[in-house]
């Protein structure tokens, strides 16, 4: 609910006033005396749906930009016209729960900080979520993306756009493109750092550390994510409800990757950082595309009808942009995932075939004990290195042909010639 105060020039208070009673709206006047320029201050009490129509027909009455309208939350409204007013206006979808345009504006606007603070907090932010993957801790860098301001930025651009706001889509653009370069060369910064005073480990081997490995090779869950980030982002702050926990959603989209790539960058490892920054990139636009389509589906538009058709290929024009460049990097994250089922499917049946290889006659008395794949470093498309076969056997019996056999069998489902290491473990039955 919302309570809306409108100044009213001079000549136009019985035209509001009859709009008004039109809709059926309770209304309070007052005088007002501190300017020639208006005459009252007029208050009334809307739900969420109906102030921006309310208002656009009010302005037709003749009200410019240069009357003060204040729109304030309103706890509770008793009224039967109110209620009669709601039960026309909502009717339980995402449209009608929806905010005004204006308040949309207003709180993009607020949602994004100044500058200075919003390099300031990105690069914090930034720093805590290197220190955070170096330590292999998801706490700390869940606490990262709680302090990352990323959100006005990523779902300001889409408002600007839906409202011809072009000004508001231009800032936003620009803070993105400046978080993202922040972001990583922060992390960068830091992760040299880090490395040359031994603050991390000396020896540490990033496909070792789990929170890192999992960014390096990303794959299209990636942007189910990104798209559900920006999706539940656009529709909190429509429906003005809390934001904060949908901004750590899309900060968990930006703020580790980019983390990584920065780490790999200082690892002396720019192969490995393309998987990364990819992923950041187009967790970055998916955000963009789903705030795009959801705000446009939410029906918010212009409030100059006649810059409607401009707006809507403005639209149209962006929405294919968008959606032609995620679908090239979704083409090389279904690469990277391609590659991942290939690995697994290498695994799978290189056990099979071990397996199976100690079911026959000569080999019967031996069992396998552990089978383990390891992968090179040759990020983002990693291909399996060698496979370490771990086999159990009487004590003083030797099998000499069974590693030939083995890696034979091995490699017969491997695309490329991979080293199988057997290990014999002499086990006793008692």
């Amino acid at each position: 609910m919302r309570l809306v105060q409108l100044t009213v020039p001079t000549g136009k208070r019985q035209a509001i006033l009859e709009t008004l009673d039109e809709r059926k709206i309770d209304y309070v006047v007052t005088d007002e005396k501190s300017s020639r320029k208006y005459t009252a201050v007029v208050y009334f009490p809307l739900p969420d749906a109906a102030v921006e129509p309310v208002l656009d027909e009010i302005q037709e009455t003749g009200i410019d930009e240069d009357a003060y309208t204040v729109v304030v939350d309103a706890e509770t409204v008793v009224s039967r016209r109110f209620q009669a007013l709601r039960e026309e206006y909502e009717d339980g979808d995402v449209g009608s729960d929806r905010i005004s345009r204006h308040e949309l504006q207003a709180e993009a606007d607020d949602l994004t900080p100044s500058l200075p603070v919003y390099v300031v907090m990105t690069v914090i932010s930034a720093i805590v979520a290197t220190a955070g993957l170096l330590l292999d801790s998801p706490a700390v860098v869940v606490g990262s993306m709680v302090i990352a301001p990323l959100i006005g930025p990523a779902l300001g651009a889409s408002v600007g756009t839906v409202v011809d706001d072009e000004d508001l889509f231009t800032e936003s653009v620009t803070y993105q493109i400046i978080g993202v370069v922040l972001a990583i060369g922060a992390a960068a910064i830091f992760a040299v750092t880090a490395r040359t005073t031994n603050i991390a480990p000396p020896g540490l081997v990033l496909s070792n550390v789990g929170e890192i490995s999992e960014r390096l090779a990303p794959d299209l869950l990636s942007l189910v994510i990104a798209l559900g980030a920006g999706v539940a982002g656009v529709v909190s702050i429509a429906t003005g409800t809390s934001v904060a926990l949908v901004g750590v959603m899309i900060a968990a989209a930006l703020i580790p990757p980019a983390g990584v790539a920065g780490i790999s960058l200082a690892w002396g490892r720019p192969s490995a950082a393309i998987g990364a920054t990819v992923l950041v990139l187009v967790n970055l636009l998916s955000v963009n595309l789903a705030g795009l389509l959801t705000l446009w589906y939410a029906g918010y538009r212009p409030e100059n009808l006649f810059s409607l058709g401009e707006t809507e290929q403005r639209v149209r024009r962006r929405i294919a942009g968008l959606v032609l460049v995620v679908l090239a990097f979704a083409v090389f994250l279904g690469g990277i995932t391609y590659s991942s089922y290939e690995t697994a499917t290498f695994e799978q049946d290189a056990r099979d075939e071990v397996e199976m290889v100690l079911t026959q006659e000569p080999y019967e008395s031996y069992e396998l004990l552990e089978f383990e794949v390891v992968l090179d470093t040759d990020y983002p498309f990693r291909n399996p290195q060698r496979v370490i076969v771990t086999i159990g056997g009487p004590p003083g019996e030797s099998a000499p042909q069974l590693a030939d056999t083995l890696s034979e069998r091995i490699n017969d489902h491997a695309d490329e010639s991979v080293t199988v290491e057997i290990r014999y473990i002499e086990t006793l039955e008692r």
